[in-house]
């Protein structure tokens, strides 16, 4: 004898596989399950990654805080880092300068179409202690991080786009350049500042790869006419996520003439939106769970209609309606079980091979379906948190046993005269 009850002997027997109408409805309710718990686990999965490696690649170049002076610039910024590296929250401080920038590559020869030209930002950083608050030093792909004399290192998508090697020369007209050419209009010529480009960077981020380029704080300051000036002081915290506390201390510290915005801040439209996005695409793809549910329900009436004579009969010989709603309520929490682990391991599967397969679907279609000018990423990040999988299997599988509620019901209601009167 069977340890297991008579109920979920019954379920298991009903779903045996057959050749009728009832059998393919619930092949496809275990697919649309399975489908809708795998879709939910790879954009969710995507979604995290996007949120978990946006905020790594922001953290990683810029500040957790940034101190400036409003409306102005920082002359005693020496004194200052002093007394914010005093911080037990502080793990580093460094000056910086940060401006936008006209940049000309040198032509090779005389023919005006071999000249390239971009307007990325410089900053200016001090090469002592850039190492404290980014990771500027360590993503170094060509050259050195050098910043000595008149040099200058770029992010690797901003030297792909000027066709730019280590080696090269740029000429970079600041902003005064730029507005005195304007004054004089070509009555006097303005000639730019000359620099040599001895390294090359990659941060992962698309923004920060593609429109900066980094050279010293004295040649930063020059090009702002700054003198010993700089703009404001980048800090690195040893946790980024209590940057709101470090700010309060540091505003008490400091006073109201200093402005402190955390990285939360000035980031705060991306990472609000992404979070946004990850949300609606939860609440979005559930509908796919929702109409393998109608599945459940229409293959569970029809299920209960053929079984209304076995119905009559389990009642009359002493079967509760509890039990009788037990077998039909099985049913559906075993079809809610196999469409769940499918799911689950479909999904799983799924986001362990996901940047194999975009690069076999570039290989098949030359199609690129993740570029990184869009998405600002080089591979397709992807985190498998656990509340958020747990979160969409539980809910899947209650959706399902929720599917098979009212047939259950219906089933138990009926009465055994009822029931064999008509067959």
């Amino acid at each position: 004898m069977s340890k297991l009850p008579f109920e979920l002997l019954l379920a298991l027997r009903y779903l045996r596989p057959k050749r009728t109408f009832v059998s393919i409805i619930t092949l496809i309710s275990i697919a649309g399950v399975a489908l809708g718990v795998a879709v939910l686990i790879i954009v969710i999965s995507v979604m995290s990654g996007f949120d978990r490696d946006l905020r790594q690649k922001i953290i990683g170049f810029n500040a957790h805080l940034r101190i400036t002076v409003p409306d102005s610039t920082m002359a005693d910024y020496g004194r200052l880092m002093s007394i914010v590296s005093s911080n037990r929250e502080v793990r580093g401080v460094a000056p910086y300068v940060l401006g936008p920038v006209l940049v000309q590559t040198e032509p090779a020869n005389t023919n005006a179409q071999d000249v390239r030209e971009a307007a990325p930002f410089v900053r200016g950083v001090d090469a002592r202690h850039e190492a404290d608050v980014s990771v500027l030093p360590s993503s170094i792909i060509d050259g050195t991080f050098d910043l000595s004399g008149d040099s200058v290192i770029v992010g690797s998508d901003f030297a792909r786009q000027l066709d730019l090697n280590v080696g090269d020369r740029l000429e970079i007209y600041s902003p005064a350049d730029l507005e005195r050419m304007r004054r004089q209009r070509g009555s006097e010529a303005v000639l730019p500042n000359d620099y040599t480009v001895t390294g090359i960077f990659d941060v992962g981020y698309y923004d920060f790869d593609a429109d900066v380029i980094v050279t010293s704080l004295e040649n930063a300051q020059d090009l702002f006419n700054l003198d010993d000036r700089v703009h404001g002081l980048m800090v690195m915290l040893r946790d980024p996520y209590q940057a709101d506390a470090a700010r309060d201390a540091l505003m008490k510290t400091l006073g109201a003439r200093y402005s402190i915005a955390t990285w939360m801040e000035e980031n705060h439209t991306i990472l609000s939106a992404l979070a946004v996005e990850k949300n609606m695409m939860f609440y979005l793809l559930f509908f796919i769970v929702l109409v393998a549910a109608l599945c459940i329900l229409s293959a569970q009436i029809t299920f209960v209609v053929q079984k209304t004579r076995e119905i009559g009969m389990l009642k009359a010989i002493g079967a509760t309606n509890l039990q009788i709603s037990g077998i039909f309520l099985s049913q559906s929490a075993i079809i809610g079980i196999l469409g769940v682990l499918a799911g689950f391991g479909l999904g799983i599967a799924a986001v362990a091979y996901r940047n194999e397969f975009l690069e076999f679907m570039r290989r098949a279609t030359g199609w690129q379906l993740f570029p990184a000018s869009i998405y600002q990423f080089a591979q397709l990040p992807a985190v498998l948190d656990a509340h958020d999988i747990g979160l969409i299997c539980g809910c899947s599988f209650v959706i399902c046993i929720l599917g098979g509620v009212l047939p259950a019901m219906r089933a138990g209601r009926l009465k055994p005269v009822e029931a064999l009167r008509y067959e």
